[in-house]
C-alpha cells in the first residue's frame, strides 16, 4: 500500500443545486501519516447550553447525597442511564437575577442573567442592557474555525420587543443568548429554517427560489447525490459506514419536517399564525430540533449551541401529558399538591426530551469517541423554585465531555452563593476559549475534573 500526507479537507462540502452539504469528520480527514495505527482524526470540543423556565421542583430534582453513588431523583430519572458521563451540580447562584431594589421581574432577570452574570436594566424600551452571554464569548473566539459562530434554537415562539414581565423587555424572557449588552439574539424555533441554514441554498435567499426548490418534494441528498458517488470509493470502510449513517439521518430528518408541513396544511385550525414544520407536540419538536443539533456538531458548522426549552416566564401548556394549565400558573402552587404534581410531570418531559439529546450525542461517533465525548451540555434553569422565584443553589447538570477532562458520576455541591459564572468560565477555558472574567464571576469552580 502506497501511504501519502494527503487528506480529504475537514471542511468539504458536497455540492449540488441550491444545495450545500457538510460532512461529518472522517478518518480520512487526517494525513494517512497521522492516521495509521488505530488513531482516529482529533474532534473539536463544543459546548450546549439548554434552559428550561420557571425553575424546576427542587425535592423531584436534587440527590440527597454528594459525591458518587446518589441516588437519581424522580426529574433527573430519564438521565440515569448516562450516570457516568453527567455532573449534579448544587449551591450555585445568579444572585443578579434577585431584584436589588428592582421590584418584580424575576422571570426576565432569569433569563437575562443565565449565560450572563449580569443584572439586566429595567425597561421596556428599546434602550435594554445586559451582558454578553457566555455562547457568545465562544462563538467570537471559535469564529474562524467553523461556518456558523452559533446557533439559537427554541421550542416557543419568541418575541424580542415590548414588555414581557414587569416593566421589563421581552428580549430579557425570550433569549439567553446576548452578542453584546445591548443586542439579544433570537431563537430559531422552525426546524425547516434551521434545517436550511445548515443545507440549504446559501447563494439566494429568494423566497420564490427556496419555494420551488421545496416544491419539487426532493431531498437535499438528490442534489449531491453526484457529489457521494464520486467521494464514497476513495473511502474506507469505516469512513464508509459512517458516511452512510450520516445520510440516513439527514433523510430522516428531511421526513419528519415534510411530514409536520403536511400535517399543518391539512389541519384546520382558528385564524392565528402558524410556525412552518413543527411538530403537533412538544416531544416531537425537541426530538427534531434535538437531531438537527447533533447534525450541526457532527459536521462541524458550529461548536456552539443554545436551546431554550420555552421562554422564561412561558405558560404553555402541555397536553400531550394531561396538562391543559399553564406552566407558568402550575409553578405557582402555593404548596397545592395537585398543582405541584403537574409542575413535576412538566419537569420530567423536559428532562425526557433532554435525555434524548444526550442519547443521540452518546451514539454518534466522532474521531476517537462519541459526541457526547467532546461535548459539553449544560442543562438547567436560573430559577431554583418557580412558587418564590429565588436565584441560588440553581437546578443544573452538566454532561458530557470526557475531552475536556469532566469526570461524571457525582453530585458535586459548592459553597453557597458560588457564582455561577464561575462554572461558564470554567467551561470555557476547557474549551480552549480562555477569559479571567464574565459577569458576577469570582473565579472558576474545581471539582470538575479527575485530577
Amino acid at each position: 500500500m502506497i501511504i501519502t500526507k494527503t487528506a480529504l479537507d475537514r471542511r468539504l462540502f458536497l455540492r449540488g443545486i441550491g444545495a450545500a452539504m457538510a460532512l461529518p469528520l472522517l478518518d480520512s480527514m487526517v494525513p494517512a501519516m497521522a492516521a495509521t495505527g488505530s488513531k482516529a482524526a482529533k474532534p473539536a470540543i463544543r459546548m450546549a447550553f439548554c434552559y428550561v423556565p420557571n425553575g424546576i421542583i427542587p425535592k423531584a430534582w436534587l440527590p440527597t447525597t454528594t459525591g458518587a453513588n446518589f441516588e437519581f431523583m424522580p426529574t433527573m430519572k430519564p438521565l440515569e442511564p448516562f450516570r457516568d458521563k453527567l455532573v449534579v451540580l448544587s449551591n450555585l447562584a445568579q444572585v443578579n437575577g434577585r431584584a436589588l431594589g428592582d421590584g418584580a421581574g424575576d422571570h426576565a432577570r432569569a433569563g437575562a442573567t443565565w449565560l450572563t452574570g449580569v443584572h439586566p436594566k429595567k425597561t421596556e424600551g428599546a434602550d435594554i442592557h445586559a451582558g454578553i452571554s457566555a455562547d457568545q464569548i465562544a462563538a467570537k473566539a471559535l469564529a474562524n474555525e467553523t461556518q456558523f459562530g452559533s446557533l439559537e434554537i427554541g421550542l416557543e415562539e419568541n418575541y424580542l420587543a415590548g414588555g414581557c414581565d414587569s416593566g421589563y423587555s421581552c428580549a430579557y424572557t425570550n433569549t439567553i443568548s446576548w452578542r453584546g449588552p445591548t443586542t439579544p439574539n433570537p431563537s430559531e424555533i422552525s426546524p425547516r429554517a434551521v434545517f436550511e441554514r445548515l443545507f440549504g441554498d446559501g447563494e439566494t435567499t429568494d423566497p420564490k427560489a427556496r419555494l420551488a426548490r421545496m416544491a419539487q418534494d426532493r431531498s437535499i441528498l438528490d442534489f449531491v447525490r453526484t457529489d457521494v458517488a464520486r467521494l464514497t470509493p476513495g473511502l474506507g470502510n469505516r469512513d464508509k459506514s459512517k458516511l452512510d449513517e450520516y445520510l440516513e439521518s439527514i433523510r430522516d430528518i428531511e421526513r419528519r419536517i415534510q411530514k409536520a408541513e403536511q400535517q399543518s396544511a391539512t389541519m384546520k385550525l382558528p385564524v392565528m399564525e402558524r410556525p412552518t414544520a413543527i411538530p403537533d407536540t412538544f416531544e416531537e419538536h425537541a426530538k427534531l430540533m434535538a437531531d438537527l443539533m447533533v447534525i450541526a456538531f457532527q459536521t462541524d458548522m458550529t461548536r456552539v449551541i443554545t436551546l431554550m426549552m420555552a421562554r422564561e416566564g412561558s405558560n404553555r401548556s402541555y397536553r400531550e401529558i394531561n396538562i391543559p394549565d399553564g406552566h407558568h400558573s402550575v409553578t405557582h402552587h402555593q404548596l397545592d399538591p395537585e398543582k405541584i404534581a403537574k409542575t413535576q410531570k412538566i419537569d420530567e418531559l423536559h428532562v425526557k426530551s433532554f435525555s434524548y439529546l444526550i442519547k443521540r450525542l452518546n451514539e454518534t461517533q466522532d474521531g476517537d469517541g462519541t459526541l457526547l465525548d467532546h461535548t459539553m451540555v449544560l442543562y438547567g434553569s436560573s430559577i431554583r423554585d418557580g412558587n418564590v422565584h429565588d436565584h441560588h443553589d440553581l437546578p443544573l447538570v452538566l454532561v458530557g465531555g470526557k475531552t475536556a477532562n469532566i469526570k461524571g458520576g457525582r453530585h458535586v455541591r459548592y459553597k453557597p452563593e458560588t457564582p455561577m459564572t464561575n462554572l461558564l468560565l470554567t467551561m470555557l477555558d476547557k474549551a480552549g476559549v480562555p477569559g479571567e472574567t464574565l459577569g458576577d464571576s469570582t473565579g472558576k469552580v474545581d471539582q470538575l475534573s479527575d485530577v
